[in-house]
């Protein structure tokens, strides 16, 4: 028969494996979360690199396009420029929080996956 003492000892080892096992768990959970969240949000930078190269080089060629039809190029570049302007006043002020919650919803709902 078992005293106390060896009872209490082979008590305190399960508990330590216990421990150990829920640690290491944590730790693969949390590696696992983080996994998620970066590897969408680099999927989703590569997209919107893309797009913006795509943007940019559609931005060039209606500047040169509309320099040339006003007939001075830089008149082109003056006019693309003031429409991103606008559109950057009108999205700080209105859409605001209309880009910023979808990219906090996406973090949140990936890091609690």
């Amino acid at each position: 028969m078992e005293t106390r003492a060896d009872l209490f000892e082979s008590l305190v080892e399960k508990a330590e494996d216990y421990g150990r096992t829920t640690y290491e768990l944590s730790k693969l959970k949390t590696l696992q979360t983080i996994t998620i969240v970066v590897t969408s949000l680099v999927s989703r930078l590569i997209i919107f690199c893309t797009i913006a190269l795509f943007i940019l080089v559609l931005s060039l060629g209606v500047a040169l396009l509309v320099g040339d039809l006003l007939g001075k190029l830089y008149y082109g570049f003056f006019i693309v420029a003031g429409f991103y302007l606008l559109a950057a006043i009108i999205m700080k002020f209105f859409l605001h929080n209309w880009i910023k919650r979808p990219i906090s919803e996406l973090i949140i709902v990936k890091a609690l996956q």
